[in-house]
């Protein structure tokens, strides 16, 4: 009885295990096959050496290859991060230019003298080589007057010069070459005057308010004969002179005029009153002449724009200018500007100018080189106003004071 219940347990138990077996492989069946993966490779943990005892295994998590730190000289390289573009420097302010000393005014004329000496040759010694004949007939006199023709002198001037030269050489007889010399710079001195005023008058005045007021310089001319470089050079002038300088940027309708004129200020000290390009040229005239009130400046200078002579409109507007300045104060002087080296057409200019607004004195440029000395006779006579400048050459201290025995002894050399 116990050997037959024994069987039957055996029986019981061992058919329990054949059906487990069954289900697990069943289940196994209806699982998906694992994707392959790629095994994970541990680093090898170090041989210990002779005489030591293995570390025991660590207790953290095995790691990857791709885990372990290498070493720094086996490290691969870390991709360059591409740099930050560098931040624009920042421009730095242009230093203030040192302000210059100009060279003094007085005897200027004399220092520059050899650049007038220059145009002597078609003036100066042209007369006294014709004056040095033997026989002085009609033929010699037509040379003469027309070598002061040629020389720009004019043909009133020069019918009067010649006049004169025929009575004193009649007189004289015999004739030296020193004689001739002191004869002829005595009848260029009369032509040229000596007893007229080529004072720039910049002294302070009286506004219409009752303040004190500087003094107020317009230059005024046309494109091309130098007027705003004259400006410059006239402040510098001015400032060798122990003056203080305001300038006024009223020549709006040339691009860089106001530039050009700031640049010249700035090397002497002396500061710029502008305003936008194409503004309004009274307004920026007007507001020159307040600052200079405010400054208590010595002297305003007023660069005006080049007019043609030709367009009355713009003519017009330059009398519009010195109007409008002139609710500060009476205009001390207003200096046309000319080239030498035009010659007629420049007396042109100067008789247009001279009805538009009262010229006071005429500045003479680009007189030396090829420039013909008699200019300066003819335009005084044309305006009936003096030489109160001349320009002679393009250095910054190369305006200078007329003086007409200087002007003289340059072209008739010693």
């Amino acid at each position: 009885m116990e050997i037959v219940i024994l069987a039957v347990v055996i029986a019981v138990v061992a058919l329990g295990a054949i059906s487990g077996l069954v289900v697990s492989s069943r289940k196994k069946k209806q699982l998906p096959p694992a994707p392959p993966s790629s095994p994970s490779v541990t680093a090898p943990p170090a041989e210990p050496h002779v005489g030591e005892e293995a570390e025991p295994p660590s207790a953290e998590p095995r790691r990857t290859v791709e885990e372990v730190e290498l070493p720094a000289a086996e490290a691969p390289a870390a991709e360059a991060a591409p740099e930050a573009p560098a931040a624009p420097a920042e421009p730095e302010a242009p230093a203030a230019p040192a302000v210059e000393v100009p060279e003094p005014t007085a005897g200027r004329l004399v220092r520059l003298r050899t650049r007038l000496s220059r145009s002597q040759n078609s003036l100066g010694k042209g007369l006294l080589t014709l004056l040095s004949r033997e026989h002085l007939d009609e033929d010699t006199w037509e040379e003469i007057e027309d070598t002061l023709l040629t020389a720009d002198v004019g043909v009133a001037p020069t019918q009067e010069l010649v006049e004169r030269l025929r009575e004193r050489v009649k007189v004289l007889g015999t004739r030296t070459p020193e004689e001739l010399r002191t004869l002829l710079r005595e009848e260029l001195l009369t032509l040229i005057g000596t007893d007229a005023d080529r004072t720039v008058h910049t002294e302070p005045g009286v506004g219409v308010n009752g303040e004190e007021k500087p003094g107020v310089v317009m230059v005024v001319g046309v494109n091309g004969t130098g007027k705003t470089t004259t400006t410059g050079k006239l402040a510098r002038v001015l400032v060798a002179d122990g003056k203080s300088v305001v300038l006024g940027a009223a020549d709006t309708f040339r691009a860089a005029a106001a530039d050009q004129l700031q640049t010249w200020g700035e090397r002497v000290g002396a500061r710029t009153v502008r305003g936008p390009e194409g503004g309004d040229p009274a307004s920026i005239a007007f507001d020159a002449v307040k600052e200079g009130i405010a400054e208590n400046a010595d002297v305003v200078l007023i660069d005006t724009a080049g007019r043609l002579h030709t367009k009355t409109g713009l003519m017009d507007e330059l009398g519009k200018v010195k109007r409008v300045v002139e609710k500060h104060g009476s205009v001390d002087e207003v200096l046309l500007v000319l080239d030498a080296t035009t010659g007629q057409n420049g007396l042109v200019q100067a008789r247009v100018f001279g009805e538009v607004v009262n010229i006071t004195g005429i500045v003479l440029t680009k007189l030396d080189g090829t420039a013909k000395g008699g200019i300066v006779v003819a335009v005084q006579r044309e305006l009936g106003v003096p030489v109160k400048l001349v320009g002679l050459g393009e250095g910054a201290d190369d305006l200078a004071p007329f003086e007409p025995e200087a002007f003289v002894d340059a072209l008739i050399g010693d």
